[in-house]
């Protein structure tokens, strides 16, 4: 595959990892402030999917700070500018994987613990509640079991889930991450109908 910004302009409606590609392409072509709007766009994923770890707020900080730093410094392994999305969220995965089993923190953190102690100032956190509506949707998040809330953050997000590196993370069997995501995802559409939102294009992409 050969790297190539997408031709045209990318619009706020496309979906993210062609926005991702867009802005990899453009920063990798000599435009320092397109690093920027891809970190924008893609740190709150990734703060998600590191979540879904069990890491407490200092420690998730950190593996999402790793996860840039690997971008920057090995983005040339990186052939096709329409891989970023993926590329992240798979790295930030593996890196929240090894230092949850360092601290033995597997077990992930409730949402409504975390989502009112969003703290004022710029940080990761205060960047993902940076919209209400975000913040009801992550709220509908919360309303879900334990098993379905670390599904959902590991999943959400990647194009094309690694479902064998998935269950062994969560421990699950792999022929039920299937079914389970399936569920909970309708959990979810009516834990978002009840909270006032319409979900567009997909449960998978607002999340």
């Amino acid at each position: 595959m050969t790297d190539a910004s997408p031709e045209g302009a990318v619009s706020e409606d496309s979906p993210r990892w062609e926005r991702a590609a867009h802005l990899f392409a453009d920063w990798r072509s000599g435009n320092a402030r397109a690093m920027d709007d891809l970190v924008r766009l893609m740190t709150p994923v990734l703060w998600h999917v590191v979540r879904a770890y069990g890491l407490e707020r200092m420690l998730a900080e950190d593996v999402v700070q790793s996860t840039w730093l690997s971008l920057v410094r090995g983005h040339e392994k990186i052939a096709d500018s329409r891989a970023v999305s993926s590329w992240l969220t798979i790295t930030a995965r593996r890196e929240a994987w090894r230092v949850s089993k360092n601290h033995r923190r597997t077990d992930a953190t409730p949402d409504e613990t975390l989502e009112p102690l969003l703290p004022v100032q710029e940080s990761t956190e205060s960047q993902v509640a940076a919209s209400d509506e975000s913040h009801r949707l992550w709220r509908a998040v919360g309303t879900l079991d334990a098993r379905c809330q670390r599904l959902l953050r590991v999943v959400a997000f990647d194009d094309r889930p690694d479902y064998a590196r998935i269950a062994a993370d969560l421990e699950m069997p792999i022929g039920s991450i299937g079914p389970t995501r399936k569920r909970c995802l309708a959990k979810l559409r009516t834990a978002v109908v009840h909270a006032g939102l319409t979900p567009e294009g997909g449960d998978d992409d607002r999340l």
